[in-house]
């Protein structure tokens, strides 16, 4: 399996094991990894709405549009669970932060995917991801897909897993910054 870019198949890193530079082994950083290319802007959001009213997670990474000064990151938690309210928060963020999360994406192979089989959004939820490149603007909205044997259940199992596991990567990504930046009480 592989990517495709131009019509030639490359190799993807979500397609290989892990000890083989895949998901289980860091990947050599690209050459230019400090440096992302604008504009970049990845933009993921899972909800749904229920008897607790409309709740939902989003997050966004901007790149600054001259790819020089920094990025942003937004972030939002929406839950009326136990009277829960509205989480927003918002930070610049470096280069190097911007040029993760677009390796992240990258690396991911996502962008070559197509949601067409993919579970339509229903009663139970939705996803959305969108993601800009250089080259790219793709808009992706599936149903909630909570486990990956939900997503290796549906028509096309390798698309949707790469969807699955780059949410996970993106929330693992933005939950770290978030932790770090407004953490409350300073490490001793």
């Amino acid at each position: 399996g592989g990517c495709w870019v131009a019509g030639r198949p490359r190799a993807c890193e979500a397609d290989r094991l892990p000890g083989a530079g895949g998901r289980g082994s860091p990947s050599p950083p690209a050459p230019d990894a400090a440096e992302p290319s604008p504009p970049f802007y990845v933009r993921y959001y899972v909800g749904h709405r229920g008897k607790f009213g409309h709740e939902f997670l989003e997050l966004e990474i901007t790149a600054a549009p001259d790819g020089k000064g920094p990025g942003r990151l937004r972030y939002a938690n929406q839950s009326s669970y136990k009277k829960g309210s509205r989480i927003r928060k918002e930070a610049w963020i470096s280069n190097a932060v911007v040029a993760e999360a677009e390796r992240i994406v990258r690396e991911a192979c996502v962008i070559e995917c197509d949601d067409e089989q993919w579970p339509e959004p229903d009663e139970v939820g939705r996803q959305e991801l969108e993601v800009v490149t250089k080259d790219e603007h793709i808009c992706f909205a599936c149903a909630k897909v909570g486990t990956l044997a939900q997503a290796q259940a549906c028509d096309d199992p390798k698309g949707l897993t790469r969807f699955y596991y780059l949410s996970q990567d993106l929330k693992a990504l933005v939950f770290g910054l978030i932790s770090m930046h407004f953490k409350i009480k300073p490490i001793p």
